[in-house]
């Protein structure tokens, strides 16, 4: 069954800017614009554009429409907000080479495909601007550093920015993670057909080791369920493939979770590494997908030493309740404490950092890729062998081509 844009705004969250926007093509329609497709000019989009445009589409980005305009843009890296004050953090644009924006009108539709040709969707272009990408970094980013992976990204893009609407013929394959491809109207549908009031999510790009676990199952203790929501779009190069990090979700959600409180869906965006602002992404989006509650942890979204350890729960003080909608889960980081014998944290824990296994994402991949089972203290004994035994099938993959 289908679940109604009524049935949607009684149930116990909204979606941000109340309504669950839809931009996939009608499949009444859909041959219409198939043929429209040979007359129009082409824009050749990245991976991390097609994620953007599958966020859009199935209302994951709600209320966006389309890519930002000028205007829209301008609001959102000064003030987190769009032109209607709608709470909106980060810019989400469409970059072209000037030559194509050249050749482009304002009003005009242009279809959008992937480097293959493929194609996806068509944008009806109402604005098209040369935007201060430093500028765009520092606010965004809070660094103009090019080694950050996201000011990388943003400055090596091209220079000119379209704006307007999309309408999405098709939504790329999924391959391994489309078992748990879901949008945010089907898992409202799920929430609303388990009873669920209220949800917590919890976004991930990473395996999950003891500590997640942890703050999962301290928010479990106060809420109807949980969304594990993980990224599945592009990320960094020596992160975790998808694939490998889904059957380690799917051993660890078997074997340590009640099945009735679980909800595992992919979350199709792609990583910014923006830090704060990205956090309130994070939350922006999952309450699209129907959470009333998320969890920020330590360095949420962060990357090397960019961003203070606490700084993206800092952030949501500058929002009201009624602004942001969706309420955040604070955790502080947490450890396996040897003294305590358990998971904790220094608001739980009176003993020295001695006592304490922490081990960085560097040193997890480092002891993976060389065969060491992780400490089980660290990881749980079935997601670490997933893992060592998927890293190594890979790279010996890898070795051979």
């Amino acid at each position: 069954m289908d679940i109604s844009q009524s049935d949607i705004e009684t149930q116990p969250i909204s979606p941000h800017g109340g309504v669950l926007i839809n931009r996939m093509v009608e499949q009444d329609v859909k041959d219409d614009v198939l043929r429209e497709l040979p007359d129009l000019k082409v824009i050749f989009t990245d991976r991390r554009t097609i994620c953007d445009l599958v966020c859009i589409a199935c209302g994951a980005f709600s209320p966006l429409q389309g890519f930002m305009t000028r205007n829209d843009y301008e609001s959102v890296i000064s003030r987190m907000r769009l032109m209607d004050d709608t709470i909106w953090p980060i810019p989400v644009t469409l970059a072209v080479e000037e030559e194509t924006a050249a050749g482009i009108s304002i009003g005009e539709k242009v279809a959008l495909a992937d480097e293959n040709g493929r194609f996806y969707a068509v944008i009806t272009v109402t604005d098209q601007f040369i935007p201060d990408k430093w500028r765009e970094a520092r606010l965004v980013f809070r660094t103009g550093d090019i080694r950050h992976p996201g000011v990388k990204n943003l400055i090596k893009s091209p220079p000119v920015y379209i704006g307007g609407p999309i309408d999405m013929i098709q939504l790329p394959e999924n391959g391994p993670c489309s078992r748990y491809a879901m949008k945010p109207q089907q898992t409202r549908r799920i929430f609303a057909e388990k009873g669920w009031k209220t949800v917590v999510a919890f976004q991930t790009r990473n395996p999950i080791h003891r500590a997640h676990e942890y703050m999962q199952k301290a928010a479990l203790e106060t809420v109807d369920g949980l969304l594990l929501h993980p990224l599945v779009g592009e990320t960094k190069g020596d992160d975790i493939p998808a694939d490998i990090r889904l059957k380690s979700y799917e051993i660890l959600l078997h074997n340590y979770y009640p099945e009735d409180r679980v909800v595992l869906a992919v979350y199709p965006g792609f990583m910014r590494y923006a830090g704060p602002r990205e956090a309130v992404l994070h939350a922006l989006v999952r309450k699209n997908y129907g959470c009333t509650h998320f969890i920020v942890g330590r360095d949420h979204a962060g990357v090397g030493d960019y961003y203070g350890t606490y700084e993206a729960h800092h952030i949501f003080r500058q929002f009201t309740e009624d602004d942001l909608g969706i309420t955040p889960i604070f955790f502080e980081h947490s450890f396996y404490c040897y003294r305590c014998g358990g998971m904790a944290s220094k608001k739980t824990c009176p003993h020295s950092s001695e006592n304490h296994l922490i081990l960085s994402g560097t040193r997890v991949r480092e002891k993976l890729r060389n065969g060491e089972p992780l400490p089980h203290e660290f990881s749980r004994p079935e997601v670490s062998r997933v893992l060592m035994e998927s890293i190594s099938r890979s790279e010996k993959g890898m070795m051979l081509n």
